[in-house]
């Protein structure tokens, strides 16, 4: 029994320290799912009485009004008889109280550091472990008493606020309510048993403690109330028999006053016959007893939410990738590495393992063909500019037989058109490496990780795809010039010749260049050109693949690799330099990960035992 809930115990201390508890959070921890006690009452109910009762030690700040104004969690540790008595918190983890006046007295200046000096409340906990051979295994939780009217100096709204604090204790699952109600009061007016049927309508997490029972009006006593005849709770009502204002006054030990307790129910008439199941020490076995039983009961889901919690955390830890080497030669490993990662990633888009590299091809089969359609070589070729072209290439000397002049500028006139949608090309799918490189980098969770790297190796791929433009640009459009610069003669030796044979030599000039000449020469011309389009279509792909894609999958950060070795460890370092939230966060992750492995290791040792 006493192993388990130690070891409950110690969990509860490492979620606690690592944060990984529930008080204010509706997300399901660990903290959570490990059953404790939540002591509710209202206020000078006799809630620390019991407490201290309990411990065996004076330890809580006593006063009127609201006393408790920070949620106490109490972890009793049972050590060797004969060893000496001590207490720890856990906002002064190396520090040891062993004068349990000083205890109160932190407990009293840990409350005022988080609320002022004041009477307002906190939800923030304070963890406080007392290791003791008097004591039992136990966890508890002292919550601020719940009131009904507010004091001078606190806001109207603290009724709310308490009761708003105690209710997201006592709701958990998990949670053991433990019912603190005075008996010389109505036990309908009770403030515990109403809250605590409200959360637990069927009683099954609540135990109930009667206080203050030697204080009721002569003639009556509460042996309905303990026999479960007045109100009936799951488990049976415990009476306690707390030390009086005067005993405290008088500093009466604890060992003298359970011995008064103990005389009290077996020396009253009314209570002999339950006196084996009364006073505060009955109540301390129970409650260890009591969640000795809830915590084997809930070992099974405890294991489920480890092993699945383990597995959310290993994911994220792998999503946030490793720490960094410190050395030059780690960091200087990791980047290549890194790199590399987005290489292939870059790589995968382009040859269709993911999505992206497909609209390359549409370029190539949709808009280059589509704006070479649109080229209006009609107009070009209007009857007015080849006349216009054709008189002005003859000069002073009409051609004897065919305007080759002619023909030279008004092809070349048309196909230097060409070059508008060649480097629409070019620009159309150095746009689209561009947007796989900004999406490679964001599939590539390591570039996520260190911003700056990310930074260097998008600028350094987007500086790459601008020479490799460069490039293609140049030689797209020398495929264009070539054209320009010297036409095809076999097109123009099939052609029919232009002079009429055996025609008249008087023909005038005006003849020559009549509309029908004139058609001949703008058709021979758009065919010639049709025939360059259908040459460049298939060129243009060619060359912008050989310049920007092929290039682009070979040497995207070669030159980035090779100003990376001249880097110091300095500069490395510098691209290395991860998002500071990040760090913290696998930090934080890999703590709370060896915390739930440790959970699993001894939880399956106990399931193991059982």
């Amino acid at each position: 029994m006493e192993n388990l809930i130690s070891l409950v115990n110690k969990i509860q201390r490492a979620c606690t320290a690592l944060g990984d508890h529930g008080e204010a959070s509706a997300l399901p921890t660990l903290w959570d799912a490990l059953p404790s006690i939540a002591v509710v009452g209202g206020q000078s109910s006799g809630k620390s009485s019991v407490l201290e009762s309990i411990v065996g030690k004076d330890f809580l700040p006593r006063g009127s009004g609201i006393v408790t104004r920070r949620p106490l969690v109490l972890q009793l540790h049972k050590i060797d008889e004969g060893s000496r008595e001590y207490a720890e918190f856990l906002h002064l983890p190396r520090k040891r109280f062993t004068d349990f006046a000083a205890v109160r007295k932190e407990i009293a200046d840990e409350t005022d550091r988080e609320t002022g000096r004041s009477k307002m409340i906190s939800s923030v906990p304070i963890h406080l472990s007392i290791y003791s051979p008097n004591v039992v295994n136990l966890t508890l939780v002292d919550l601020p008493g719940l009131t009904k009217v507010a004091v001078e100096g606190q806001p109207d709204s603290i009724v709310q606020d308490i009761e708003n604090m105690v209710r997201s204790y006592i709701e958990k699952p998990n949670s053991i309510i433990l019912a603190i109600s005075p008996a010389n009061q109505d036990l309908a007016t009770s403030d515990a048993i109403k809250i605590s049927r409200e959360v637990d309508p069927t009683g099954e997490r609540t135990l109930g403690v009667l206080t203050k029972i030697d204080l009721m009006d002569k003639g009556t006593d509460a042996v309905e109330i303990l026999e479960g005849k007045s109100y009936r709770l799951k488990f049976p009502w415990v009476g306690v028999v707390n030390r009086s204002q005067q005993d405290i006054n008088k500093n009466v030990d604890m060992i003298a006053a359970r011995r008064r307790e103990r005389e009290y129910f077996s020396g009253t008439p009314e209570y002999k016959h339950l006196a084996h199941r009364m006073g505060s020490e009955h109540l301390a076995k129970m409650l260890s007893k009591h969640l000795e039983t809830v915590i084997k009961t809930k070992i099974p889901g405890i294991q489920s939410l480890i092993n699945k919690t383990i597995v959310e955390l290993e994911t994220e830890l792998s999503r946030l990738g490793k720490p960094i080497a410190t050395d030059a030669g780690g960091k200087l490993y990791a980047i290549m590495e890194i790199c590399r990662l987005f290489d292939g990633t870059y790589k995968e888009h382009l040859d269709g393992v993911r999505p992206g590299g497909d609209k390359i091809y549409n370029v190539f089969d949709n808009q280059l063909p589509a704006a070479l359609k649109r080229l209006q070589f009609d107009k070009q070729l209007s009857m007015e500019n080849i006349r216009k072209l054709i008189t002005e290439a003859d000069g002073y000397q009409p051609h004897l037989i065919a305007p080759e002049q002619g023909y030279r500028r008004l092809i070349e006139s048309s196909v230097i058109s060409i070059r508008g949608p060649a480097e629409a090309a070019v620009d159309a799918v150095h746009g689209l490496l561009k947007d796989l490189v900004h999406k490679a980098v964001s599939e590539t969770p390591e570039l996520r990780q260190y911003p700056g790297l990310r930074a260097e190796v998008t600028n350094a791929a987007c500086e790459s795809l601008e020479r490799m433009r460069a490039e293609s640009k140049k030689a797209t459009l020398q495929l264009v010039d070539m054209e320009c610069s010297y036409l095809t003669v076999d097109f123009f030796r099939k052609l029919p010749q232009d002079v009429d044979k055996g025609g008249n030599p008087s023909h005038s000039l005006f003849d020559r260049y009549n509309d029908s000449y004139l058609r001949r020469i703008g058709s021979n011309v758009l065919a010639y050109v049709n025939m360059v389009c259908a040459s460049l279509r298939n060129s243009i792909p060619k060359s912008v693949v050989y310049c920007q894609v092929r290039e682009a999958k070979r040497s995207l950060l070669d030159r980035f690799f090779t100003d990376l070795g001249k880097l110091e460890t300095k500069q490395l370092s510098s691209l290395l330099n991860e998002d500071p939230a990040v760090m913290e966060r696998r930090t934080a992750l890999a703590k709370r990960l060896e915390l739930y492995r440790s959970a699993q290791a001894e939880m399956d040792t106990v399931a193991w035992s059982k």
